[in-house]
């Protein structure tokens, strides 16, 4: 790759690696923020719900903005919205700027996230300069979601604000980059086709509600009458979906592409692993600072070797997929999770950080083995007017399996440990709570598993009249 080509990667990098980090920061900043607002568990509890809501729902739409409305226009505009309104969450002073700020970052983040990734797999040639762009883009997001624990903890000594105004520079500076570096791709040959207003409206109201259904599965006992509600109202709009886009002249998703087996299973091999892996991260922070009474900065320090990805994902993981393929690697990765997490089972109150940093370093190898290699899989052979459609179907199929991994582990904690107080009655739960990501990493691997047979036919239904958008 040139000089260019790699400026316009490093600012992609920036974006995914900004996005993470702005999570992660987040999750430990939480306990200030309730501390200073004076927020209940409910309010705190949409803090971070808000933002999954705004991800999860709008994120389809947004893969596809950036094919119909251009990919460079979707990136900046959005990435200016997250500037905005990751600095208004700073200078939140009542719980409900709070949680918009969250929501309408979530937003952003649903329109910035696959437009990045297509400006990638439609400017780097397919092939070996395409993986290795991704795997570096892959290593960043997680190097992301691993500093931004500790760097959450240290800000947060200072102030959580820091938290929201430390994203904001770092956006701005990306901002400013992207300007300068990322090429214009042009008035998109899809724009001149019209808008499929319904079958948009219907897509993400039945995200938001399925999104919406899944965070209240944390309080499994709460209102069920309104989670029962949300998840049929979401899967009553599937299947209205379909319809809509049979009959409409330019369709917001060509229901061909969901025929393809390979795309299909990458995208519910990723759900899966994404719930594991929140479900796991989210456990363990509770076990090392109520059970343990470690402090926040210990606690990420504690998670800080799964960041090894980012060294492993440019470096390791090219040479074993070019040497063994997507499938099998991502299954290798899959495998290695699941044996993570089953080494943290027989966890005790007494364990010192030596017994648990095998789970911690097999799980960073598992992560540099899954997480770029699934956006390989996910966005091999879709046809170029596709990619931000393709981007957009295996980001919403990540951030709907975080938030049901962690709304999962929380609702068997809850239900395991009971009303006893006593830590062994919560370590009782915690342990029980661990076979969430235990049985969501099997399951992930059985999935992608399955596609080692019949390998070699079409990646991606062709359109109609047009040949076959890629091969295997």
């Amino acid at each position: 790759m040139n000089g260019r080509a790699w400026g316009v990667l490093f600012v992609l990098c920036g974006a995914i690696f900004l996005e993470g980090i702005d999570v992660a920061m987040l999750n430990v900043a939480l306990p200030s923020i309730r501390t200073d607002l004076g927020l209940s568990t409910g309010s705190l509890s949409w803090v971070m719900s808000s933002y999954v809501l705004g991800y999860g729902g709008f994120m389809l739409l947004g893969g596809r903005a950036a094919d119909l409305l251009g990919r460079r226009r979707m990136f900046l505009l959005w990435l200016g919205v997250f500037v905005v309104f990751s600095g208004l969450g700073g200078f939140a002073t009542e719980e409900w700027v709070l949680i918009l700020a969250r929501f309408v970052t979530g937003v952003a983040s649903a329109f910035m996230a696959p437009a990045g990734l297509s400006i990638i797999t439609t400017g780097f040639a397919e092939g070996p300069q395409r993986n290795r762009a991704l795997l570096v883009y892959a290593g960043t997001a997680s190097a992301g979601f691993s500093l931004g624990l500790v760097v959450g903890g240290l800000l947060s000594a200072i102030s959580w604000r820091w938290v929201f105004f430390a994203p904001v520079i770092l956006a701005s500076v990306i901002l400013v980059a992207a300007l300068v570096l990322i090429p214009d791709d042009g008035r998109p040959r899809g724009s001149v086709r019209g808008f499929d207003l319904a079958g948009t409206v219907t897509v993400t109201c039945a995200m938001l509600a399925l999104v919406f259904g899944v965070v209240r599965l944390e309080a499994p006992s709460s209102g069920w009458g309104w989670t029962a509600g949300a998840f049929a109202a979401g899967f009553a709009l599937l299947a209205v979906f379909p319809m809509i886009e049979r009959r409409s002249a330019a369709p917001l998703v060509r229901l061909g592409i969901l025929r393809s087996g390979p795309l299909v299973r990458a995208n519910l091999g990723f759900l899966l692993f994404s719930g594991s892996f929140f479900g796991f991260q989210f456990l363990v922070v509770l076990y090392l600072q109520e059970l343990r009474g470690w402090s926040s900065l210990q606690a990420a320090l504690a998670l800080l070797v799964i960041g090894i990805d980012a060294v492993l994902a440019p470096t390791l993981t090219p040479w074993l997929v070019n040497r063994f393929g997507n499938v099998r690697v991502i299954l290798g990765g899959l495998c290695l999770a699941a044996v993570a997490y089953l080494l943290f089972l027989p966890v005790g109150l007494d364990w010192t950080y030596a017994a648990m940093f095998p789970t911690m370093i097999i799980l960073g190898l598992a992560f540099s083995l899954a997480y770029g290699p699934f956006t390989i899989a996910g966005t091999d052979g879709v046809s170029e007017d596709e990619q931000g459609l393709a981007g957009g179907l295996l980001y919403t199929s990540f951030q709907f399996g975080a938030a049901l991994g962690l709304s999962a582990a929380t609702a068997v904690y809850v239900a395991a440990t009971g009303a006893g107080g006593s830590p062994e009655a919560a370590l009782g739960g915690f342990r029980t709570a661990l076979l969430v990501p235990v049985v969501m990493a099997v399951a992930g691997a059985v999935v992608i598993a399955s596609g080692l047979r019949g390998r070699g036919g079409p990646a991606v239904a062709a359109r109609p009249g047009g040949p076959a958008a890629g091969t295997r």
